[in-house]
């Protein structure tokens, strides 16, 4: 009896013992559990700037293109250029009128951008000056020798007219000339025809003496009967005293 006492005594301590011991252990905490992955940003949208100097031009002139990109992995120039590093410029000489266009793409879409170029006609070319013909030359070189009143020497005025004839006449050999002598109104006819005839033989020979060959060279006399002016004053007079420089025929 006293055994199976003990027996129970024994068995209830160990029970007690283990209650004890299951009490005394706490349940080990759980790992908190992971945060949700931060949200992934998309790719950025691609963006392009296309620029042209100058944008208005005549036919035959060229215009200079630039451009530039963020966030694009091929940009595309058109028409007829191509493909195209992420920025750049390019000189193009277009023909006509034309709107150039920059295409970028990227991971995040794509983007346009364009420039229009204005092409005009050249302005057509100036219409080229007539030539002078030999007569208008003749006439704004050749100068004539004017004389005191009955004289017929050559007077200072005079050289330098003479002067400038002969070297127009040195430029072009192949002209003749007839030098007429010219007098106002007062005097006879036979007295101003013979004084005509002396002022055009004193240019005759001062040409001559500057080398104009005297074979180039004829001279007559119209006294006063061809009056540049007709007014009786000195100062037409003065007009009608000269040596008359003409091309020969």
């Amino acid at each position: 009896m006293r055994t199976r006492t003990h027996a129970r005594i024994l068995f209830g301590t160990l029970l007690a013992i283990l209650a004890l011991s299951a009490a005394c252990k706490k349940p080990a905490p759980q790992a908190p559990p992971p945060p949700p992955p931060a949200p992934v940003a998309p790719p950025a949208r691609p963006t392009v700037n296309l620029q042209a100097s100058p944008t208005m031009i005549q036919k035959g002139q060229s215009v200079t293109l630039t451009w530039s990109s963020t966030n694009a992995t091929a940009l595309s120039l058109s028409p007829e250029i191509g493909n195209v590093s992420a920025e750049g410029s390019q000189q193009v000489t277009p023909q006509d009128s034309i709107t150039y266009t920059l295409t970028a793409t990227g991971p995040g879409g794509s983007a346009d951008a364009n420039v229009h170029i204005t092409v005009s006609a050249p302005p057509p070319p100036a219409p080229k000056a007539a030539e002078p013909t030999m007569q208008e030359l003749f006439d704004k070189e050749v100068k004539d020798a004017y004389f005191d009143y009955d004289k017929a020497d050559i007077r200072a005025d005079a050289r330098d007219a003479l002067s400038q004839t002969a070297q127009f006449l040195r430029s072009y050999p192949q002209i003749k000339v007839a030098i007429e002598g010219h007098c106002d109104e007062r005097g006879s006819t036979e007295y101003n025809l013979a004084l005509g005839d002396r002022r055009a033989a004193a240019a005759k020979q001062f040409l001559a003496s500057l080398g104009i060959s005297a074979d180039r060279m004829e001279t007559v006399s119209y006294g006063k009967e061809r009056p540049f002016c007709s007014a009786s004053t000195e100062e037409c007079y003065k007009q009608n005293r000269r040596a008359h420089i003409v091309m020969g025929k």
